[in-house]
């Protein structure tokens, strides 16, 4: 059985369709200081809905960063309370998703 390929616009869909309902868990991000990404779990946190969600890097979600030229890698992610998608990039390692 095929998969179907996780890209950015598939991570956009999610984000729009599921906006009210959207939980984002920032894994790690780029720390100036020690100019590496560093990390920084939390967990997760239910976002609020932003005016500036078609910023076309991060969706208005403060924390979630895509980066342009292909450079994002997604994940689909599923634990027992939340089902999404991961993302890793140069910016750092996010997680977005919604409640089961």
């Amino acid at each position: 059985m095929k998969t179907k390929k996780i890209t950015k616009a598939t991570i956009k869909s999610f984000i729009k369709k599921n906006i009210d309902n959207l939980f984002v868990n920032i894994e790690s991000n780029f720390d100036g200081m020690v100019d590496c990404v560093m990390p920084c779990s939390n967990g997760f946190a239910k976002i609020q809905k932003s005016k500036d969600i078609n910023n076309k890097n991060t969706m208005g979600i403060p924390g979630v960063w895509f980066v342009d030229s292909s450079r994002n890698y997604f994940l689909s992610y599923e634990n027992k309370n939340f089902l999404g998608f991961e993302c890793a990039n140069s910016c750092g390692n996010w997680i977005i998703a919604i409640e089961k």
